[in-house]
């Protein structure tokens, strides 16, 4: 993310802290082919491209920014397979973290 333009920097954070704080923000869309609003992401146009932030709100203790990308497709506004499958991976890691988290707290 830190090498994104500072303007979609502080526009993702300000989002992503919205988002820590129960609100979903004006940016915030679903992500297609993750079954409805738990996976979000953020889309923000630049002078340099257009930018992309892919979380998750499926777990009420955390969320989890899962891909942070510039989208440099030219196929439309579709997302590319490669960056799909990366949240794929990542949202499943995000699931054993939080079954991890919910077993230590039952301990």
């Amino acid at each position: 993310m830190r090498a994104m333009p500072k303007a979609v920097r502080r526009s993702f954070g300000v989002a992503l802290f919205a988002v820590q704080t129960g609100e979903t923000p004006p940016l915030a869309k679903p992500l297609k082919g993750f079954g409805g609003a738990g996976v979000l992401e953020l889309i923000e146009d630049d002078a340099g491209g257009t930018y992309r932030a892919v979380y998750t709100v499926r777990y009420a203790t955390a969320v989890y920014v899962l891909h942070v990308f510039q989208k440099k497709s030219k196929r439309g506004r579709e997302t590319p397979r490669r960056d799909i499958d990366l949240v794929k991976e990542r949202l499943g890691r995000a699931a054993e973290l939080h079954a991890m988290k919910v077993k230590e707290r039952e301990q």
